[in-house]
């Protein structure tokens, strides 16, 4: 499908539940993309990837660091040190732009609980939509797309 294509979803709603760096950046990389490309885009972080929006460490490193890369090659850290090393988007990057052109982000208030997670401890430079399931699902399209990561 081509940019504009009538057949191209209207919305992209990515589900970002894994714990894996590479998979989390990827979800970022298609929300990107596709707002960049006039679809709107939520991103809904549960479980797990919740993680990746807390607010840095004590020593000052991104807590998206304490993920763990899915092939057990590398740290976050130095898999995204590798990505800026090779002209790739960075985390940082990526969240930034997703951030400046609108994409939607939700984190899930179930996932919060469950992991035990203080939903005053995200980032304060992520809008953060609070809501679950039912907030997500209601804020999808009919014939946008869904994908779960």
């Amino acid at each position: 499908m081509s940019v504009g294509d009538k057949t191209s979803p209207d919305k992209l709603s990515i589900v970002v539940f894994s714990n894996d760096f590479d998979r989390v950046h990827y979800a970022l990389v298609m929300a990107a993309a596709a707002v960049a490309s006039n679809t709107p885009v939520t991103l809904f972080f549960t479980m797990w990837a919740g993680r990746a929006l807390e607010k840095p460490l004590a020593d000052g490193s991104p807590a998206w660091s304490r993920l763990r890369v899915s092939d057990g090659s590398t740290t976050a850290a130095e898999m995204d040190a590798g990505f800026k090393a090779k002209g790739v988007g960075t985390f940082e990057e990526l969240l930034e732009a997703c951030v400046a052109l609108g994409v939607t982000v939700m984190v899930c208030e179930m996932g919060l609980r469950a992991l035990g997670m203080d939903p005053n401890n995200l980032r304060p430079d992520v809008p953060v939509a609070k809501g679950g399931v039912v907030t997500f699902l209601a804020d999808a399209s009919r014939t946008g797309a869904m994908l779960f990561v």
